[in-house]
């Protein structure tokens, strides 16, 4: 049991859990629970109620600078086991997830708000990457090359990069850093891994669950505390040779521009922004609950989230009407609650930002079909809220919103509504509704974006490469071009005369 669990402040929902070893408050450095320097700490509050969650230690550059000494001790011996080894530990690691799957969801809905449910969904999708990377750390062959020299044989081989720094966000604080860290592991590198703040428990209930199912001492470390700080010192040192985040693309240009002096590696997934397009020929019901799948999970805070609703102007209105009524038919309520649909957002400052797009638009001329304001649910709550009409230039159709606010707006012809759905920096992920055959592969190539989902939202697992184009990011996680990221091609000349 953590050594605080007993806090006479904690949330009174931790005592439904059944493992409270899974219950950290501290650091996991070297295979050690670890004390912030000071003892200084950071407190986790439940976004929906403002209750604290936690107090987790909050690390400074010396113990952050010792998470990558403990890494870059351990990197020899877990390169260096045979494959099928590490392909078990992961197996072993996926199956403890699965197992510890209510407990599991339980830290990620207090830490970060979004219901039960959605959680419960997470902690599968975050399995799913380990055990697939499981499977693929078997598959790391080598290559052969047709010889171009008399007397030699060519091979080229791919070997673990070394330390890789891990740094999540604050939305999927599970599937963020098992996507990551399994792909990475399973190719033979060891992990510093830097949590979002905001949700730190999650990251630290799978280190627990990493040294049950046997990782070496030193190979996953999990740095809790002051990003500037952490994720500062990884940048800087050279001993970590590459750097996956997660984050909006703001930060993300940082983190890069740090990295460059010591050349790491980047594996990037940055901000979306994206395009919903609705056609004609779309069944509206269909039309209606892609639309709120793809806008409303997560309470609108995922970058897959559908930013820029367009539907062709003889549907428009009939569309709107009936988008506007299933928006009213979501609850709003605490993730604990069974029938929670909306949650909080995660901060003041999201609700703020929402606030601020929804007047713009509104001053723009936008008509507010549903919502419009906080939910008296809390303080952190926002009505899930339905904006028509909205123009190119509001700032909702400019910049990411990360909450339950949707923003629709008529087109009349395909050519125009692909120009205006490309014209963004940002291209991670665009969503067509049609049943014209052809308008789907035509669709599918005109638009600028990593993944294209056509009549569906749910496209992303553990066997596609996930990423985007533009300043959406660098490189792909997920599928095999997931754990090719971690690793270096090295090619091997051999004289057979």
């Amino acid at each position: 049991m953590s050594a605080h669990f007993a806090r006479s402040h904690r949330h009174e929902a931790l005592d439904r859990l059944v493992d409270r070893r899974l219950y950290r408050e501290l650091a996991y450095v070297d295979g050690r629970w670890t004390a912030g320097g000071r003892a200084e700490s950071f407190e986790v509050t439940d976004p929906a109620t403002g209750v604290t969650v936690a107090f987790v230690a909050a690390l400074d550059a010396a113990r952050t600078a010792g998470a990558i000494d403990a890494a870059s001790r351990a990197f020899p011996a877990w390169r260096a086991m045979l494959p099928q080894e590490r392909s078990a530990i992961l197996r072993k690691w996926y199956e403890l997830i699965v197992a510890a799957k209510q407990d599991l969801a339980l830290l990620m809905t207090l830490e970060q708000g979004k219901p039960l449910r959605e959680s419960l969904g997470e902690i599968d999708y975050a399995a799913s990457f380990v055990e697939w990377y499981a499977e693929e750390a078997k598959r790391l062959n080598a290559e052969s090359v047709t010889s171009h020299l008399a007397g030699a044989e060519m091979i080229v081989r791919r070997e673990p990069l070394g330390v890789v720094g891990v740094v999540t966000p604050w939305n999927f604080p599970s599937a963020m850093l098992t996507r990551k860290a399994a792909a990475a592991l399973a190719a033979g590198c060891t992990i510093v891994a830097h949590p979002s703040s905001e949700t730190p428990l999650s990251a630290l209930a799978l280190a627990e669950l990493g040294e049950r199912a046997g990782l070496l001492t030193g190979v996953f470390n999990v740095a809790t505390g002051d990003a500037a700080t952490i994720v500062g010192t990884l940048c800087a040192d050279a001993r970590v040779r590459a750097l996956s985040f997660t984050g909006s693309t703001e930060i993300g240009k940082r983190i890069a521009a740090q990295c460059a002096t010591t050349m790491k590696r980047l594996v990037m997934e940055l901000g979306g922004h994206a395009p919903l397009i609705i056609f004609a020929d779309a069944d509206i019901q269909r039309a209606v609950k892609i639309a709120v799948d793809a806008k409303f999970a997560t309470s609108g805070q995922d970058c897959l989230a559908a930013n820029r609703i367009y539907v062709q102007r003889p549907v428009y209105e009939r569309f709107c009407q009936a988008f506007a009524a299933r928006i009213e038919t979501l609850k709003v309520a605490h993730g604990l609650n069974a029938d929670a649909d909306i949650g909080p957002l995660m901060h003041e400052r999201a609700v703020r930002k929402v606030e601020g797009q929804v007047a713009d638009a509104i001053a723009c001329g936008a008509r507010c079909l549903a919502g419009g304001g906080r939910h008296a649910a809390g303080h952190l709550f926002y009505q899930p809220t339905l904006l028509a009409d909205v123009t190119d230039d509001c700032l909702i159709m400019r910049e990411e919103t990360f909450g339950p606010v949707a923003a629709v707006t008529p087109f009349e012809t395909e050519e125009e509504v692909v120009a205006r759905a490309n014209d963004s920096e940002y291209g991670l992920v665009a969503y067509v509704v049609t049943e014209n055959g052809a308008r789907q592969l035509r669709m599918s190539r005109a638009l600028d974006y990593g993944m294209v989902a056509i009549n569906r939202v749910k496209i992303t697992g553990a066997p596609i490469p996930f990423g985007g184009v533009k300043q959406s990011g660098i490189g792909r996680e997920g599928s095999r071009h997931g754990i090719e990221a971690f690793t270096d091609l090295k090619y091997i000349c051999l004289d057979v005369a």
